[in-house]
Order: structure tokens, then C-alpha cells, then sequence
């Protein structure tokens, strides 16, 4: 199969295209630059230009572009790149494929947990509504920015993707050396939810999406059973077997993180409901699991 990806240099993307290339799909790279390979197809989403026939054969489509949420500062400048990236691309990319004069049988966009903000302890599945505040405003935005692909047919996805637990990159890569420095442990009291998924388990739910017919909407990309930050810290310090004594109070994480405090200090329990419905089995359900196969890979 011939699939198109955005944000193919990042965390999920750079394993996603070796993934798929791996099992023999022909994959193609949106990049923001000159293309400097065959597989390359540029494309500029701040302008809103992408050439539709440079994605003729694509039978699929994963979008995974958008600026890094704990990459900087949660400056009003940022906070508009933040969104820019995102709504901006998304339109630009299925305004595209909806101009396409055979466009792909699928959309698999990507979003994020975001969408239901503070949660607290209740579990909650994709039936939940949007939450209050910058980031369930940001995933609203971005998964409407979808729209033109959906109104031309094209069955489309939204992957609310959860923290991603690998060594490499992304919110957990930056963990993994505070605790094998015996630095980790629990941010504000640690009663906070987080909902994880390994990297493997991901890109396989990804995949997932991308051939599950009648599968469209909102499909939370988070492991059943999520874990207090508390929880989660012990683990980490039983895997890494270093102590887990340090812990970082709610105002310096304020002084520290600025606005984004409140998402790090938020409690989020989101539940896979809809992708464990359409038989999707997990490889790693429990936080153990996740963070073993971070430091096996």
C-alpha cells in the first residue's frame, strides 16, 4: 500500500515509516523543504500549499505534523505556533486530498488527550465531551480543521494519542535519564492520571486504524488501565532500579513550566474504549510492560 506521512522526522513518524517499510508499504514523506529524496514530497502547510497530484497512488494518509506542546514556553507566540502547526496543516492537507481526483480510502489525523482536559479520577472514554482550557480549544480546532477530507468521504480517524512511553523522545524520553541518575520522581502530590502506550503498541494501533473499516471519529490512543503519576514513578524506579526520592512541588512547576503546569499537574484517566471495541489487543497494557519495552528497543 502507498501511504503518505506528515511529520515523518519526529518521535512516532520516524518509527512509523520504518515500520511500514519493514512489512513492504511504499511510503512518502511530506517535508517542509526542498525534497532531497525520491520518497520526499514538499508541501507547506503555514501557506496552505500542497499539490494534490503529488500524492496520486496514496491509498492512506497519517498525519502526524504539529510543533512540540512541551517544546518551549507557553508564550501567546507559541501558543499561536502551537496552534498554527496543527489547524493550519490539517486543513492544508485535507483541503488537498478532497481535491484529489481519486483520493485515499483513509485519514488517519492525528490529536491528542488534550481534548478532555482535567479529568480527575473519572474514566473516561471518547463519548466525553471537550474540555476547558488551551489544549481541549487547540484539539477541537485541529480535529475541525479535518473536515474538508471527511465531506469528500474520505474515512477519517482522529488518534488522541496519550503519553507515549519510549526512551528515545517525546515527554518520556526526557524521564528515562533523570531516573537512571536517581533524579525521578513524583511531580506535585502524584495523584494525577496518566494515561500511557508504549511506542510499539502505538504505531500497531496506528496500523490498526489505518486497515479497520467503518472505524471513523475520535479513537483514544492510551493503554486500559491508566496510573497515577505516583504509580508510575515507583515503576519506573523497580525497572530502573534506582530510588525515586525527589520530588518537584506544584509551585516550582508553575514557576518552571508557566501555563503548561496545569496540563503536567491535570489529571487525565482516559480509557481506549472504541479501539479496544474494534479488537484491538494490546502488547503492553500495564505501565511495567511500557516501560520495559522503552529500554529493550
Amino acid at each position: 500500500m502507498r501511504i503518505a506521512i506528515t511529520g515523518s522526522t519526529g518521535l512516532i513518524g520516524t518509527a512509523l515509516v520504518r515500520n511500514l517499510r519493514a512489512d513492504g508499504h511504499d511510503v512518502v514523506r511530506l517535508v517542509r523543504r526542498r525534497p532531497a529524496a525520491a520518497d520526499e514530497v514538499a508541501w507547506d502547510p503555514a501557506g496552505r500549499r500542497l499539490d494534490p497530484a503529488a500524492l496520486a497512488g496514496c491509498a492512506a494518509v497519517v498525519h502526524l505534523a504539529g510543533a512540540g506542546v512541551a517544546d518551549h514556553r507557553w508564550t501567546a507566540a507559541y501558543k499561536q505556533e502551537l496552534r498554527d502547526s496543527r489547524v493550519l496543516g490539517t486543513r492544508t492537507l485535507a483541503t488537498a486530498l478532497a481535491a484529489m481526483d481519486e483520493p485515499p480510502r483513509v485519514l488517519v489525523s492525528g490529536s491528542a488527550i488534550g481534548f478532555y482536559g482535567d479529568t480527575g479520577d473519572r474514566r473516561t472514554d471518547e463519548r466525553a465531551p471537550a474540555g476547558t482550557g488551551f489544549l481541549p480549544e487547540l484539539c477541537v480546532a485541529w480535529e475541525e480543521a479535518a473536515a474538508p477530507a471527511q465531506e469528500a468521504g474520505i474515512r477519517t480517524v482522529f488518534a488522541r494519542t496519550g503519553l507515549v512511553v519510549a526512551r528515545s523522545g517525546g515527554a518520556w524520553g526526557r524521564l528515562f535519564p533523570l531516573f537512571r541518575m536517581g533524579l525521578g520522581g513524583r511531580l506535585g502530590d502524584g495523584g494525577q492520571y496518566w494515561s500511557f502506550i508504549s511506542l510499539r503498541d502505538h504505531l500497531a494501533a496506528l496500523r490498526h486504524l489505518l486497515v479497520t473499516e467503518g472505524l471513523s471519529g475520535p479513537v483514544n490512543l492510551t493503554a486500559p488501565e491508566p496510573v497515577t503519576n505516583r504509580e508510575a514513578t515507583a515503576v519506573m524506579g523497580r525497572v530502573l532500579r534506582r530510588p525515586t526520592l525527589c520530588t518537584v512541588p506544584a509551585p516550582v512547576l508553575r514557576l518552571v513550566l508557566g501555563e503548561f503546569a496545569q496540563d503536567v499537574l491535570g489529571s487525565q484517566r482516559i480509557v481506549p474504549r472504541r479501539l479496544l471495541e474494534s479488537g484491538f489487543a494490546f502488547t503492553d497494557p500495564r505501565i511495567g510492560d511500557a516501560v520495559r519495552a522503552a529500554l529493550a528497543s
